[in-house]
């Protein structure tokens, strides 16, 4: 079965355009084949088919690359979950400086035993909401890109991400195809949070096999402004009163 799922990762990364190597092969199909143990003792993913994990997990996440060069970065992955959209950009970008961050601890509690099965150096998980973290560990513009697959809107994302970001930096939203809503009440918020330019980006991933078809947006934001000091604000507040 597993080289079945190889050879369906190696098209659905030539589809995607993202290069690849033996290693990087080797490093994801270790991390599909911990996840599926693992998630029989606890559960981190609803997908539990390893082509349906490949398309929706690792190619989503990756598509990022055809847009951004991602070099030395340090990187933010904000409510990682199972690690995505962080570990696959950090195995196919193995130089960066990766945190990956969730409020729950036993999903950092995988992410630990992964970053050692998988041998990854420079990855930083921690147990803590992104709004107590920045506060307490001098985290506050600090990273060259910050991404998150959190299935918060996007004004809540951006009001708890946008204040890690560096000048210059980006902030990457993986959101739904159909946002135009969601984007117009972001708007005002990504701008009071120090966000210029706003590129969105589609995409489209087909599996031949299962007819399976991922349509998804990148919301890229560049940082060009300073955050004030109380962004972000408690959950309950951000909820309660967006901006």
């Amino acid at each position: 079965m597993e080289k079945n799922y190889k050879d369906d990762l190696i098209l659905g990364l030539e589809k995607i355009n993202v290069e690849y190597d033996d290693e990087k092969i080797k490093k994801c199909l270790a991390y599909i084949n911990f996840l599926l143990a693992y998630n029989q003792k606890i559960n981190l993913t609803a997908i539990k088919n390893p082509h349906e994990i490949i398309l929706k997990h690792f190619l989503d996440s990756l598509a990022i690359l055809n847009f951004i060069e991602i070099k030395n970065f340090k990187v933010i992955d904000i409510g990682t979950g199972a690690g995505f959209p962080g570990v696959p950009i950090k195995i196919f970008c193995p130089e960066i400086e990766l945190t990956l961050l969730d409020s729950i601890e036993k999903k950092i509690k995988f992410l630990s035993l992964l970053k050692n099965e998988l041998g990854l150096q420079k990855v930083n998980c921690i147990n803590a909401r992104a709004e107590d973290f920045i506060k307490k560990n001098n985290a506050r513009e600090n990273y060259d890109l910050c991404v998150s697959r959190a299935v918060a809107k996007l004004n809540v994302l951006s009001e708890i991400c946008l204040p890690f970001v560096k000048l210059n930096g980006f902030f990457v939203a993986y959101k739904g195809f159909e946002i135009e809503d969601e984007f117009s009440k972001a708007k005002n918020c990504i701008k009071k949070l120090g966000g210029g330019k706003i590129n969105i980006k589609d995409v489209n991933i087909f599996d031949d096999e299962n007819k399976n078809f991922i349509r998804h947006k990148l919301i890229f934001v560049t940082k060009l402004f300073h955050s004030e000091s109380k962004f972000p604000r408690d959950y309950v507040k951000i909820l309660k009163k967006p901006l």
